[in-house]
């Protein structure tokens, strides 16, 4: 207030509340204060509970039995064996005053989970992996199907179906698959969700004897591994996808004809609607140029239909990210 009261012989008392963002009445408030001497402290209730009915209301909660239970446990329990001390919510009030507000249950801790951040800038550098639900023929029965998916390529590097999940099933195939595409120690991170066979012993075992880089989702967050889960949903929406399998045989049979479709054929729309299998075998600027060739001829035949301008060519994506890290707006400012 000293430098409003300053302010106000120099411009007046309006202009310098206004400038500084002081209302009046809080000056005016001080003014009094100042004359007075302070303000009294305020009253008492008579309704308040004593310093002695204090201490006893702290000395029951900081009690051993009571140490980890709520007020209201408290405030219960006391009502029970016909003991009343004062209210639920005066509990609550002592507490505040004694900077004791918290959380005051023995509760587990759970770690910080971190966010995965994870780039490709080619094939095999990550992968990402998950397991799905197959309906079998009868009610509950299933067939679980294991796939792993090259993230910057959406290739499907290696499939296998089974009648149960176990992490041995998945040490095994993920070795194979490991083989099958030659990879060497320090080059990959795989990345999957938290279910018992992706962060099984076995597993990691087999990832740190290979030096394959492993990662995980945060608990119950499923768009940390969104290319895994999109993948499935173009598996369960494709219209020769049956609603349930007569038998493993015949499961197997149509995820070999799907995967075989989906690698080969299938022009993905986030790949510049190239096949994986271009993309993985990093033949993209072949068939880029190729296309490039043709609407070339179209647009010299008929500019006018494009307009007088020449037809832009989706190219796939130069890196794929698992989770972007945010951009630093104060950084981005700061650049000429």
């Amino acid at each position: 207030m000293t430098a409003v009261e300053q302010l106000a012989s120099e411009v007046g008392l309006q202009q310098a509340c206004r400038a500084l963002g002081v209302p009046r009445a809080s000056l005016y408030r001080a003014r009094r204060q100042a004359a007075a001497g302070g303000l009294p402290p305020p009253a008492s209730s008579p309704l308040a509970l004593s310093a002695e009915e204090r201490q006893q209301v702290l000395a029951v909660l900081h009690n051993d039995r009571f140490i980890n239970a709520s007020p209201s446990q408290v405030y219960a329990t006391l009502l029970d064996e016909g003991t009343y001390l004062c209210s639920e919510r005066t509990m609550y009030r002592i507490l505040q005053s004694e900077g004791e507000l918290r959380e005051r249950r023995n509760q587990l801790r759970h770690p910080q989970y971190q966010k995965p951040e994870l780039l490709a800038v080619r094939p095999n550098e990550v992968w990402s992996w998950d397991i799905t639900k197959l309906l079998g023929p009868a009610k509950w029965t299933y067939y679980y199907l294991y796939v792993i998916l090259d993230v910057f390529s959406r290739y499907v590097v290696g499939w296998m179906l089974a009648e149960r999940e176990a992490a041995t099933l998945a040490q095994q195939f993920i070795g194979e698959t490991l083989e099958k595409q030659q990879i060497g120690k320090d080059q990959l991170v795989l990345h999957a969700d938290r279910g018992s066979s992706m962060t099984s012993k076995p597993v990691a075992l087999l990832l740190a004897d290979l030096g394959v880089t492993k990662s995980h989702n945060r608990p119950h967050t499923s768009n940390d591994n969104p290319y895994s889960e999109a993948q499935f949903k173009t598996l369960k929406y494709h219209p020769e996808f049956p609603g349930r399998f007569e038998s493993l045989q015949q499961a197997r049979a149509f995820c070999c004809q799907f995967f075989t479709w989906y690698n080969t054929e299938h022009r993905h729309s986030a790949l510049g609607l190239l096949t994986p299998q271009t993309v993985h075998l990093e033949q993209s600027s072949e068939v880029l140029s190729r296309r490039a060739a043709v609407l070339d001829l179209a647009f010299q035949a008929h500019p006018e239909r494009f307009k007088g301008r020449k037809p832009i060519l989706k190219a796939p994506p130069k890196e794929v990210w698992i989770n972007p890290p945010k951009e630093d707006n104060h950084s981005q400012e700061e650049l000429p």
